[in-house]
């Protein structure tokens, strides 16, 4: 299987394998090769269905029968790769050569690689494009960069400030603590602090303890299970206690929810009826819904288990046993490899549920998470001692 952007006689082309045959898509403009000409280049299949679009211009290639997952297991090249023996004779026209020119802002699945040396693994006869202190993005926030005799100074659009345009004006005075995010609120000309986990108030200098979570929005817990290189992922177990009159939200996500290739196990409600939903490895998730409508939105305490024992989930609310399916008698995966992460109520600020999901799961969880146990341990987690922010203590009425 391949995916591969390339140049040919002055067009972009696409060209994919999903492993039964090569799609080959082509943009119907040329680019300009004068060499300072930026040009926007999205590309990619949902499914086998592809898609390219240079500047604006879209050209798709109808799904036929066939596969739809992109197998690959190896590194991802950009402008080249280190041994041209690597390329599949499919995956070009002509005879493959390395790019000349500029590449900036590479995002694969919503996430922007880092062109840099630190954060690639590795690289070649790489020089600096644009050659001066402003260099790309810079200025952040959409600030204008101007060269100047001791570097670069940021003149920033209206909302911004600081050196790079960094900081929002609404957070240049704020007086969230050390234990606290200002997060600004341009609708109001104001901001609010997001807390630390064990840390409570406006301004975010109260401390708690909590044994009880309790989820207000923008809020979230992302827990790394120290057991993690011990554990049999073929036999994967999680259990908590909720209560929540929302009929929407993200519960529980098992996995590092960094592109479409992590395993995961999640946990939520949609339409107010309990889902389930799991990947072991084949990017097509399988949703499992509880059949009952509306009965885990009544505020009152859930208790829900969620069993793989390798394709096997058993899912059980309340002690009843409720979902019972093999979600591939062929075995082709059966581990569920979520890398030692275990988010609960949402993401990171910032990352918007229903996009890190994919559209599984549309909001952030509203209520409270207790009791959580992995696996067969012993005791229950310590959700005090993860990260996280915005979490009340689900015992006071705060």
């Amino acid at each position: 299987d391949f995916l591969c952007i390339s140049l040919v006689n002055g067009f972009t082309q696409l060209r994919y394998n999903l492993g039964d045959r090569t799609v080959i898509l082509q943009t119907l403009q040329k680019i300009h090769a004068n060499g300072n000409t930026w040009h926007s280049l999205s590309a990619g299949r949902v499914g086998n269905e592809g898609y390219l679009d240079l500047d604006g211009i879209n050209i798709t290639r109808k799904a036929s029968p066939g596969m739809k997952a992109l197998d690959t297991h190896t590194d991802f090249f950009v402008g080249g790769v280190s041994s041209l023996n690597l390329v599949n004779p499919m995956a070009i026209e002509n005879e493959p050569t390395g790019f000349t020119g500029c590449i900036r802002e590479v995002v694969i699945n919503n996430r922007e690689l880092n062109l840099t040396v630190t954060d690639s693994k590795g690289g070649a006869n790489i020089g600096d494009c644009d050659g001066t202190d402003c260099g790309y993005a810079v200025c952040k926030n959409n600030g204008t960069c101007q060269v100047e005799n001791s570097g670069f100074s940021c003149s920033c659009p209206r909302e911004w400030t600081g050196t790079m345009c960094e900081q929002s004006i609404y957070c240049s005075q704020n007086m969230c603590g050390s234990h606290a995010l200002c997060i600004p609120q341009p609708s109001s000309l104001s901001y609010t602090c997001a807390c630390t986990l064990g840390w409570t108030g406006k301004y975010c200098d109260n401390k708690i303890k909590f044994y009880i979570a309790k989820f207000v929005g923008n809020s979230y817990i992302k827990y790394t299970d120290p057991f993690y290189g011990k554990r049999d992922l073929q036999y994967s177990r999680l259990s908590l206690n909720f209560t929540t009159n929302q009929t929407e939200g993200l519960i529980a996500w098992m996995g590092k929810s960094e592109d479409e290739d992590n395993d995961f196990l999640a946990i939520g409600l949609a339409n107010g009826t309990l889902k389930v939903v799991i990947n072991l490895g084949e990017r097509i998730s399988v949703p499992l819904m509880h059949s009952k409508y509306f009965t885990c939105s009544d505020g009152r305490w859930h208790f829900i288990t969620v069993v793989q024992n390798q394709t096997c989930i058993k899912v059980y609310l309340d002690e009843e046993l409720i979902l019972f399916e093999d979600i591939d008698p062929q075995r082709k995966y059966t581990a569920l490899n979520y890398d030692g992460i275990c988010y609960f109520g949402g993401f990171e600020i910032g990352r918007k549920v229903n996009i890190v999901t994919t559209g599984l799961f549309q909001n952030e969880f509203f209520g409270k998470i207790k009791d959580v146990v992995l696996f067969q341990d012993s005791k229950k987690i310590q959700l005090m001692k993860a990260e996280g922010y915005n979490i009340h203590d689900g015992n006071s009425g705060n």
